[in-house]
């Protein structure tokens, strides 16, 4: 399989469960420096992408052009680039056709989705979840910090108090979820700080917390959503 072949979790149909980064799961990527723990991937350096992206101190990445825009969430350290520097908790969306040239002082990691926008959503979004507000959530114990929403599809960090239960539910559209904080559990296991959940349509589970809690993102409703596409995903 060459680069551009790559299909790492390809099947959407599939619940995919993805333990915490490993020091042997690091890929390099095509600057130094700049390290991918990819999570799931149709395509080579252009790709429809979910990925864990490490920077060691002072690197940096050429400058590109996010065809199908980009959404991060800077999960330690400090990532840069030349609108801005943007601290660990800082959540960011930059739209179809955006450029910019990433760099690190200190290093920083951050989650990453690419080509993974809506037709339409053109919305520019710099959200310092560290001084947003949290909203109650559902259930006691339960409080969530919506991020974003387009066309049905809808991202938040959700906060999970200690020994919080919720309803059974089912996700028409998926669910994908990676736990900051905390254990986040269902009827099917315990998933600690650093996993990452793939649900697929129609998943239906009834998660909660034990004694630690859970701080989460969560994104629902993509799985089956038209998405703007590189030539590599219709190639299928």
């Amino acid at each position: 399989m060459n680069n551009a072949d790559l299909r790492i979790n390809a099947d959407f149909a599939q619940r995919v469960v993805a333990p915490s980064v490993d020091a042997e799961d690091w890929a390099p990527s095509p600057c130094p420096g700049v390290w991918r723990h990819r999570l799931d991937r149709i395509g080579g350096e252009i790709a429809r992408a979910t990925s864990i992206v490490r920077y060691a101190p002072g690197a940096a990445f050429s400058r590109h052009t996010h065809d199908g825009g980009e959404e991060f969430l800077v999960l330690d350290g400090v990532f840069s680039d030349e609108h801005g520097d943007y601290p660990a908790g800082t959540y960011v969306r930059n739209p179809p056709g955006s450029a910019h040239t990433p760099f690190t002082r200190a290093g920083c990691t951050i989650f990453v989705k690419v080509w993974q926008f809506s037709p339409g959503d053109q919305q520019k979004l710099v959200l310092d979840t560290a001084t947003a507000s949290w909203r109650p959530g559902l259930v006691p114990g339960l409080a969530v910090m919506p991020l974003h929403e387009f066309d049905g599809i809808s991202s938040a960090l959700v906060k999970w108090a200690p020994h919080t239960q919720f309803n059974p539910h089912t996700h028409p559209g998926g669910e994908e979820i990676l736990v900051l904080q905390g254990v986040f559990c269902d009827e099917r296991g315990d998933y600690p700080a650093g996993t990452w959940l793939r649900s697929p349509r129609w998943s239906r589970h009834a998660p909660f917390t034990g004694a630690k809690g859970a701080i989460i993102y969560v994104k629902v409703g993509h799985l089956d959503a038209p998405m703007l596409q590189p030539d590599c995903f219709a190639r299928g």
